[in-house]
């Protein structure tokens, strides 16, 4: 009886272990392939003008955006709705970390006065999860500059400028609607910056706050032309 008693024993045990393990690795393979460096080499313009020809990336890639000194630089995919891109990578696959996306209702070569961009908010920066920290106005004061590569053929590039970013909630229509035509008025009266002021084209970048489902950190950039 005790031997079929530390068999059965040992049978849990090894179960509750496996688990473990795969815990671990699923945990590690998510945050090990979020693109980073799979997709580096197929960037526009680190092999010449255009992406290399091989490149697996979709050609619903509309852009590729970096900003400066942080873990963004990834390549903007869009699809026919804002669900596609949540769980598929640049390359097709399915992938819990999904792409970098441009809001399907958003002109793909950003030429709307005001252009929206999701991506999943994940840890140790990767994907959008390094939005954070522009929360923080020293650090959106020294982080400022980036770049916006339109097209898989780069056919143009823009510098970014960012200027603000707020915590927000999720239904926020003046943020999340791109038609709405409210984002200069709210970005003013939310962060006291003078967006009213400015000409320039506006792209907003969202991301989900660390264990809240309700609110959103966006930070917003001038496309400078």
């Amino acid at each position: 009886m005790n031997i079929l008693y530390e068999r059965l024993l040992l049978i849990v045990l090894c179960f509750i272990f496996g688990i473990v393990l795969w815990c671990m690795y699923d945990n590690w393979y998510i945050y090990s392939y979020t693109m980073e460096e799979r997709v580096q080499k197929y960037k526009p313009g680190t092999f010449g003008a255009v992406a290399p020809e091989d490149s697996p990336i979709l050609d619903d890639m509309a852009a590729w955006i970096t900003i400066d000194n942080t873990n963004i630089d990834y390549p903007v995919m869009q699809g026919t709705d804002n669900v596609h891109y949540l769980n598929t990578d640049p390359f097709g696959s399915y992938s819990l970390s999904g792409s970098i996306y441009l809001d399907c209702r958003s002109s793909r070569d950003f030429s709307d006065p005001y252009s929206l961009i999701y991506g999943h908010h994940m840890e140790y920066g990767k994907m959008f999860g390094a939005l954070d920290d522009f929360l923080e106005p020293d650090y959106l004061a020294h982080h400022k500059t980036g770049s916006l590569i339109i097209g898989k053929d780069a056919s143009v590039t823009y510098d970014l400028e960012v200027f603000a970013a707020m915590q927000v909630p999720a239904d926020d229509e003046a943020v999340f609607n791109p038609e709405y035509g409210g984002i200069r008025q709210r970005i003013t009266s939310a962060t006291g910056v003078p967006a009213d002021q400015r000409d320039e084209r506006i792209v907003a970048l969202s991301t989900c706050t660390e264990g809240s489902s309700i609110s959103r950190i966006v930070v917003f950039c001038y496309i400078l032309t």
